[in-house]
């Protein structure tokens, strides 16, 4: 029977792009894959499950950092900035993954129906095994990318399952969260999805509290509660993660992406970029193609 493993392997393979991400069909669903260990790689994430299926790769958040390797999960129950890197990945055995980004809608419907404490608080970022009924439900969904003509009957449903074994494992009641009618983590996320849509725009606070239904100093505590960040240097990270896509994948100049994530001075820009990457763009981009040139050895 082909295994999650070998429906992975292969799909990624005919699918990714560049940065090795193969999307699939399936809204929110992607694979990735890498055959050489990666630079440290920026994001602010939504929140996810990532199962692991081959190779390893670091996670860091703040001041915590998870190793994860084959067999385990990385949930993200936030939207947070993380730096991560894939450590163990070759040629004859490529870091491979599957990412399932989390709905909100579902985890909502779900936690009425089932019963679960709630969840005051807790750290976003958590790496544990990967539960059989989880890699079961996903080893369906991968199994439905044979048969197009069946995922938009069959898939909502495993998904939907997907989503309940999540929530009732061990870190369910920070999942249920997400799915809180009108919580803190759902009103910010709204004012989230505007940032990371406009994140080139000046975007008043006043604006971004309105839409959260907040006053603009509860709005600055629970924004940084929710994504460890605040909203200006949230909007910060976006536009330069950007920058740097557009540099290392466009082969976009210094000044023209910094136009292009809406900086109005280079100076600035170069100097915040340095700030987040260790050095500046045009060093780290140089740097970022030369070790995807090193041959690696194992």
């Amino acid at each position: 029977m082909t295994t999650l493993l070998e429906l992975v392997r292969r799909h990624t393979e005919s699918h990714a792009g560049r940065d090795g991400v193969a999307p699939t069909p399936i809204v929110g669903l992607s694979a990735v894959r890498a055959t050489t260990p990666s630079g440290l790689l920026h994001a602010i994430s939504h929140p996810l499950v990532c199962l692991v299926l081959q190779g390893s790769k670091h996670v860091t958040m703040g001041a915590q950092g998870f190793a994860f390797s084959a067999g385990d999960s990385l949930l993200i129950t936030a939207n947070v900035p993380t730096v991560s890197q894939i450590t163990r990945a070759s040629a004859a055995e490529p870091y491979l993954s599957l990412v399932l980004e989390l709905d909100p809608a579902v985890i909502a419907e779900l936690a009425v129906q089932m019963a679960g404490a709630q969840d005051a608080g807790g750290f976003p970022v958590r790496v544990d095994p990967t539960d059989a009924e989880t890699a079961d439900v996903a080893l369906r969904l991968m199994r439905l990318l044979d048969r197009p003509s069946a995922i938009p009957v069959l898939h909502p449903p495993l998904v939907r399952e997907l989503h309940y074994w999540l929530l009732a494992g061990r870190h369910g009641a920070a999942i249920r969260r997400l799915g809180w009618p009108d919580s803190h983590a759902q009103r910010i996320g709204r004012a989230v999805a505007i940032l990371r849509r406009d994140f080139a725009k000046t975007l008043p606070v006043e604006k971004l509290a309105a839409v959260a239904g907040m006053s603009a100093s509860s709005f600055h505590q629970h924004f940084r509660t929710v994504t460890s960040l605040s909203p200006l240097q949230f909007q910060k990270q976006l536009r330069l993660i950007e920058a740097r896509r557009l540099m290392l994948s466009e082969d976009a100049n210094a000044s023209s992406a910094a136009f292009a994530v809406g900086y109005e001075s280079v100076t600035q820009f170069t100097r915040e970029y340095g700030r987040l990457f260790g050095m500046p763009p045009v060093q780290d981009t140089r740097a970022a193609r030369e070790r995807a040139r090193e041959p690696v050895d194992f």
